[in-house]
């Protein structure tokens, strides 16, 4: 696999960048021409992992969330969203469904979600380092480098 285009981004931990995360996602993958589908469900697995970030990583302070997106010469898109938040004890237990250390508005179907509209989800975290969640997703679209 090549590494045919790629980005980095640096946004505060503010829930208005959750939205421009979605769009330049969007905009990334738009030469792959995924389907709607596919456009949706990568733009939704963006959302929720910088959601978590904004959060639970800071949870009531603000820091940096750090975006890198690859895409390589066989579709594939990977994406990881790191911050430098309080961290996650126990990744395991917190991959759970309906698992959520937040307040009682949250549904804890976050990295459910994720899994569900990415191939292939991973998580690593250390308490008071942050986390970093790792996106990949292959683009069946039309589209080609």
């Amino acid at each position: 696999m090549n590494v045919i285009n790629e980005f980095s981004l640096t946004v505060d931990s503010k829930s208005v960048n959750e939205s421009f995360c979605r769009g330049v996602i969007s905009a990334f993958i738009t030469p792959l021409d995924p389907t709607v589908e596919e456009l949706c469900d990568l733009k939704t697995a963006v959302s929720e992992a910088v959601t978590n970030s904004i959060v639970h990583g800071y949870k009531d302070s603000c820091g940096k969330i750090y975006i890198t997106a690859q895409i390589t010469d066989t579709n594939t898109v990977k994406i990881k969203i790191k911050d430098k938040g309080v961290g996650i004890d126990d990744v395991k237990k917190a991959m759970e469904p309906l698992f959520s250390t937040g307040a009682d508005d949250r549904a804890g179907l976050g990295f459910t979600v994720m899994q569900s509209f990415c191939d292939r989800v991973s998580v690593t975290s250390k308490r008071d380092s942050g986390t970093c969640v790792t996106l990949v997703k292959i683009i069946r679209g039309r589209g080609k480098w």
